[in-house]
């Protein structure tokens, strides 16, 4: 009787560890919001990491966040390396384009919690008085992360720190 139950584990196992393989091999996850603010007022907000501490979710999440600068001051070749004891890990950020005040994309390569590297784009739209903010990030599904998506919505989990960003940063804007 344990014999059959193990098989049936292992089965079970081996059928989850397949399913997750064949998951895409890339992810692209966003949210937009719209802000009572011209993107001129936004978009330094965005593209000088120094004011990151303003809105970005996991330095209000993440009090043991630490951030340190290099590069530029803002806009292309600036970057931030951030580390933290907490859930926001460690990792190094850098603008890779940077076009006032209507895009900024960002590579993020992360250490912790595992190697990755990821693509951030934000891209400032006016809407009448307002400006629509887009914020999405693609890159590499990871087996480690295909795994947790046939237990976990990442899009909705991913998805929420997003939308919290998003308000803080419509928060520090208007």
């Amino acid at each position: 009787m344990a014999l059959k139950i193990l098989l049936i584990a292992v089965v079970i196992v081996g059928a989850i560890l397949v399913y997750a393989a064949a998951k895409p091999s890339t992810f692209r996850i966003g949210r937009s919001i719209e802000i009572h603010a011209p993107p001129e007022k936004i978009f330094p907000l965005i593209n000088d990491f120094h004011n990151w501490s303003q809105w970005a979710p996991q330095d209000r999440e993440d009090p043991t966040t630490r951030r340190t600068y290099s590069g530029a001051a803002s806009g292309v070749g600036a970057e931030a390396e951030w580390t933290s004891k907490g859930q926001a890990g460690s990792g190094r950020m850098s603008i890779t384009e940077s076009v006032p005040p209507s895009v900024v994309t960002i590579d993020a390569h992360w250490v912790k919690p595992f190697a990755a590297r990821n693509v951030n784009e934000f891209r400032l739209e006016p809407v009448g008085d307002s400006t629509k903010v887009s914020w999405t990030m693609q890159g590499p599904n990871l087996y480690v992360m295909k795994l947790m998506s046939v237990f976990v919505n990442m899009d909705r989990m991913m998805g929420r720190h997003f939308e919290s960003g998003l308000k803080n940063l419509k928060a520090a804007a208007e």
